[in-house]
């Protein structure tokens, strides 16, 4: 059963191909992590997942999706993760963070008081064009090169900060309508210097913020990137660039893409089923010769272990299923006979 096999990436070796992946919890003051973090993380390296990735983490405050994101712009949150990271280790999973910038689509009320717009507390925004996300969404600044290089330099900071937590893996955030796919997509950057225009140019800065990040983190740790495999939009980012991209991603030090998609721009009609993002996962592997993860609405012990089998994807990082039962592991685990270890304190009920 290769769900249930080791994965191995650098000096790491994840212990089967179930993956936790990032999901915003809108629970932290001034960017700490705390007890929710710690039980809602813990609890899924207690349920048998291989990596529990952290949510979004911004770098810098401006680069929060709400007031209520956590962050790694500091060294208090810095010593704040240190008892999360730890307590997954000692399940024998790996603990991982998404590091992000929401660009445009920062200064945001969490998805239960609206998910819109900030009226009240809001920040400036910034973005690779004075585009607003939405027509009721605030106007953000286009970065100037300090700007830009004040990015880079928060990424870097970040990851430091990240090797000092505890953290064993780091995921860039490039997916989603954030900060670094909007400068990938010609939908959000119309920019005329060296960061728009042509493929190149509009892949430069993440290209920049992985060179950054690689010379602060170690060799034998694994970087992934997350990309929005397409934007779902005429005109947008598209699967054809996503290998692309893929395809230059190993040389930089990048060990993994993991593939979801949208998130760029509102009103889109995306074909939403069981997988229906693991085709983007399948074909970036395939073309690209880079290790992928596969996300979206995969929910079923079968459906996971497919996916491994079939070599459409390297691991499985499950959301919102992960959510419903932190438990998903060993579940899938029983279901499908395969061996799975569980806690000293838990094991007479296995």
């Amino acid at each position: 059963m290769k769900l249930f096999t080791p994965f191995v990436q650098r000096s790491l070796t994840l212990r089967n191909r179930i993956a936790v992946a990032p999901m915003c919890q809108y629970s932290a003051v001034d960017g700490m992590p705390d007890h929710w973090h710690l039980v809602h993380l813990g609890s899924r390296a207690v349920g048998g997942a291989a990596l529990v990735i952290a949510e979004a983490t911004a770098v810098s405050a401006e680069g929060r999706i709400s007031p209520q994101d956590v962050g790694l712009w500091n060294d208090a949150q810095r010593d704040a993760w240190r008892p999360v990271t730890r307590f997954i280790d000692m399940q024998g999973a790996i603990a991982g963070v998404q590091l992000a910038h929401a660009g445009r689509k920062a200064s945001a009320q969490r998805p239960w008081e609206g998910g819109g717009a900030l009226r009240e507390g809001a920040w400036t925004t910034v973005a690779p064009s004075a585009i607003p996300f939405d027509h009721d969404w605030h106007t953000p600044q286009a970065l100037d090169d300090a700007g830009l290089r004040q990015v880079i330099e928060d990424f870097r900071r970040a990851a430091e900060r990240a090797l000092a937590a505890g953290f064993r893996l780091i995921e860039l955030h490039a997916a989603h309508g954030y900060l670094l796919h909007q400068f990938l997509s010609p939908l959000s950057n119309h920019r005329q210097d060296a960061y728009g225009g042509s493929f190149e140019n509009r892949t430069r800065l993440l290209r920049e913020i992985i060179a950054a990040v690689r010379e602060v983190w170690p060799a034998e740790l694994p970087l992934w990137v997350r990309i929005s495999a397409t934007d779902w939009h005429e005109g947008g980012w598209d699967i054809e660039q996503s290998v692309r991209l893929a395809r230059e991603l190993p040389a930089l030090g990048v060990d993994l893409v993991d593939v979801s998609s949208g998130g760029l721009v509102p009103h889109v009609k995306i074909p939403l089923g069981p997988g229906y993002q693991v085709p983007f996962a399948a074909r970036i592997r395939r073309e690209a010769g880079i290790a992928t993860g596969a996300v979206g609405l995969i929910t079923e012990a079968e459906q996971a272990a497919r996916i491994v089998e079939q070599d459409d994807a390297d691991i499985v990082l499950i959301a919102r299923e992960s959510l419903r039962d932190p438990y998903f592991p060993r579940r899938a685990a029983q279901q499908l006979g395969a061996s799975i270890d569980a806690p000293v304190q838990y094991r007479r009920a296995w």
